[in-house]
């Protein structure tokens, strides 16, 4: 059996879109101050807890489509409470889990070109997903632990591990 780029990208990150919605589900019922959640930051100069989220989900939605070279789910980032985040999450799975295998034939070379300001990246799709896509993607996730942990949210390395994959 071999191992796609599809196999090292769509089930890890619906896996971690699962967690955050985990950790989302977790703060709702801590009783915490909701505009404080959504607002924290862990330093003065880090994008608080709702941009956090929103790029996480932005990351795995664009990963999955510059892999798969389909159109990318725009999200309007109007997000206000914990349970619209949580629907956005939501909306992100199942946006990733309706691109398929075929999808990805050709997506270890395809090229995948990122514009920022005063900055372009060109990578192949596996070069892309290993040193950009994932290790950004998971950031934000761990970022989303660290700031409701902070917060005091009751969290654990559990919660952040999610559903293993034991067989």
């Amino acid at each position: 059996m071999t191992f796609s780029l599809y196999d090292a990208s769509v089930p890890m990150i619906v896996r971690g879109l699962n967690v955050l919605a985990g950790l989302i589900d977790k703060a709702a019922a801590s009783g915490l101050d909701e505009e404080s959640l959504m607002q924290g930051r862990l330093a003065p100069d880090m994008l608080p807890f709702v941009s956090q989220v929103r790029i996480a989900t932005d990351l795995a939605k664009g990963a999955v489509a510059r892999l798969a070279d389909v159109e990318p789910m725009v999200l309007a980032d109007d997000e206000t409470t914990l349970a619209q985040l949580r629907a956005r999450i939501v909306r992100t799975i199942a946006y990733v889990e309706s691109v398929g295998p075929a999808q990805f034939a050709g997506a270890e070379t395809r090229a995948v070109q990122l514009k920022f300001p005063g900055m372009e990246l060109n990578f192949e799709g596996a070069g892309y997903l290993t040193s950009f896509a994932l290790p950004n993607f998971y950031f934000h996730v761990t970022t989303v632990y660290a700031l409701l942990r902070h917060a005091g949210v009751a969290l654990g390395k559990r919660d952040y591990m999610g559903q293993l994959a034991l067989a």
